[in-house]
């Protein structure tokens, strides 16, 4: 089986644009496990919680720092996401946290123009070396709300940031003027599609005012040499084992199978 290997194109396009979409970074297998063990977990539904956008609609999210031995962990862990993850800051990384963003049908909120780093840097981080991955698990689509990005916002440095709904908002005067000089991409991702961006990328979505649902699962990586100067809610620094990519199917299948017993018990 061939999984998606970073190479010198993908990092010099990460660092022009400051993000790179990769088509199918989970084979079908690996994104059908994803989606009916995400869509099935008693703890997702029962302890996401919501962030209102500026017009007061929600938007679903459950973060989770500590990696298990399941999917979510499988994926975060695994080489084909890690090794790029190390290649795009230039160097060892270590899991900041995971999480699945969810936007129902009609009425799943918009997250509004920031950069992770705006806030990621009052967790003790000194450098932006930081940079998250999300991974498709519906359909993403303009009408459903996808990521959109401005092409090349991160050499924009660290804006400042403020409360907009129960949100972290960028200083909405530099959003607009960013967006008259830069392009306004929409990241539209069929399920298994992953668009990798840095943590300075100003970056939003819209509500969903459509009938299909979106979820992504994100996973996000701190570089070993940015390690928080002291502790806070964030981890600090500790070494993340690389596991094989073929163990995403081998741990989901396992996970899948015990939800299936356990339901029918």
């Amino acid at each position: 089986m061939s999984y998606f290997r970073v190479d010198d194109d993908h990092v010099a396009r990460f660092e022009r644009d400051g993000y790179l979409i990769v088509h199918q970074l989970l084979d079908h297998e690996e994104t059908e496990l994803l989606r009916k063990i995400a869509k099935a977990d008693r703890e997702i539904l029962e302890k996401r919680s919501g962030r209102q956008d500026a017009e007061g609609n929600k938007a679903l999210i459950l973060l989770n720092t500590d990696l298990r031995e399941d999917i979510y962990g499988a994926i975060a862990r695994s080489r084909r996401i890690v090794d790029t993850m190390e290649r795009l800051l230039g160097g060892e990384v270590y899991h900041w946290h995971h999480k699945m963003t969810m936007k129902e049908p009609f009425e799943g909120g918009a997250w509004e123009w920031h950069q992770d780093y705006g806030y990621w840097y009052n967790d003790n981080c000194l450098f932006p070396y930081m940079a998250s991955v999300q991974i498709a698990v519906d359909p993403c689509t303009k009408e459903n709300g996808c990521l959109q990005v401005i092409r090349g916002s991160h050499h924009l440095g660290r804006l400042d940031h403020g409360r907009v709904g129960d949100q972290t908002g960028a200083d909405r005067e530099r959003v607009e003027a960013a967006l008259q000089r830069l392009e306004l991409v929409y990241c539209e991702l069929a399920p298994g599609d992953g668009v990798f961006f840095h943590c300075n990328l100003l970056h939003r979505s819209d509500a969903n005012r459509s009938p299909h649902p979106r979820w992504t699962f994100l996973c996000c990586y701190n570089a070993a040499r940015n390690d928080p100067f002291k502790p806070g809610w964030y981890p600090n620094y500790s070494y993340l084992e690389k596991w094989d990519d073929a163990r995403i199917k081998e741990v989901g299948r396992r996970q899948w199978e015990a939800m299936m017993s356990s339901a029918t018990a």
